[in-house]
């Protein structure tokens, strides 16, 4: 049921601005972070940090054990405990809609910022491999 559950959209300027993150010809590790506006309902750029629920699309480099590097395209939901129950819902709500937008495979969920570590999203992109 939360599948179809739908409580913001997705700013058509995001999509886009994903779409040339996804082919970027760079080869460094970048992040783009993602807020919902509360006052349009919509999932937009983030462009100051709060402390807040936070969705980030990251393109990290992996390096394969047979020498092959990789640039797989990251979701990670950050929806701290202390965050508010009204945003949590539209966050958890925008979510599955935001990640069938943008074609996202590879999604992680993230509680507090601690556990956000290389390690972890090395542990997590290994059950791709």
């Amino acid at each position: 049921m939360s599948e179809s559950l739908v409580v913001c959209d997705v700013d058509e300027a995001l999509v886009e601005k994903l779409k040339a993150f996804r082919f970027r010809k760079a080869t460094n590790n970048a992040a783009l972070i993602m807020k919902i506006d509360k006052e349009k309902q919509l999932v937009v750029l983030e462009e100051e940090h709060e402390a807040t629920g936070t969705f980030v699309v990251y393109s990290y480099q992996l390096h394969h054990g047979d020498g092959r590097v990789s640039y797989p395209l990251c979701f990670i939901f950050s929806s701290p405990c202390d965050c508010k129950p009204e945003q949590q819902m539209m966050y958890a709500g925008s979510k599955n809609k935001l990640v069938k937008t943008l074609n996202l495979t590879k999604v992680f969920e993230v509680r507090t910022t601690e556990e956000l570590t290389e390690e972890w999203l090395k542990d997590k992109l290994s059950l791709f491999s």
